[in-house]
């Protein structure tokens, strides 16, 4: 996880690092991504890079997660399928058009052959967290009875993850309104 020990960030060199890690990212894959360029990229130099994160997953980790919290944040709809349907709707254009997302599923697909990289992930639940914002405030408002915990927000995000891995989908909305009202009848 991002170091706290040491001298206190440059807001600036944090977000222009962020930034580099997801443009580099975006230009020619993860296997392609360094420390290096990163920190070319960023204006750092590199002991600055490694004074607040141990690796290139780490800093993408971080990049997605400050997105994903905006780009996955959604308003209160007037029903429970209208709120999943806006949320899994906002979960696909995170992982098929945000460069955020792209990262997010770059981190996944280390993480099949890096147990660092899983534990990174296993570390900070990214789209968990998302899921479990909605259903608690569905919770909250009488209109979900489940505890909401990893079980139920993989439940949700899961299918959705799993078609866009492997299937390149794009989403559309009558199976996400299918999806919605799947999981609320669970």
């Amino acid at each position: 996880m991002t170091r706290t020990a040491g001298r206190p960030r440059s807001e600036e060199a944090r977000l222009a690092v962020l930034h580099a890690a997801d443009d580099l990212l975006v230009e020619g894959g993860y296997a392609k991504l360094t420390m290096k360029g990163i920190a070319e990229r960023a204006g750092v130099g590199r002991q600055t890079i490694y004074r607040w994160w141990q690796s290139k997953a780490e800093i993408l980790l971080e990049a997605s997660r400050s997105d994903a919290e905006r780009e996955l944040r959604t308003e209160p709809q007037a029903t429970p399928h209208d709120d999943v349907v806006v949320f899994l709707t906002a979960l696909v254009t995170f992982l098929t058009t945000s460069d955020a997302g792209l990262a997010y599923r770059a981190l996944l697909g280390e993480a099949q052959h890096d147990k660092t990289v899983a534990e990174l992930l296993r570390s900070v639940d990214v789209l968990g967290d998302a899921a479990a914002a909605v259903l608690t405030r569905l919770r909250d408002r009488g209109e979900f009875h489940r505890t909401v915990d990893g079980q139920v927000t993989a439940e949700l995000v899961g299918p959705v993850v799993y078609r866009v891995l492997a299937h390149d989908w794009r989403g559309d909305a009558d199976t996400i309104s299918a999806s919605a009202s799947a999981f609320l009848r669970y």
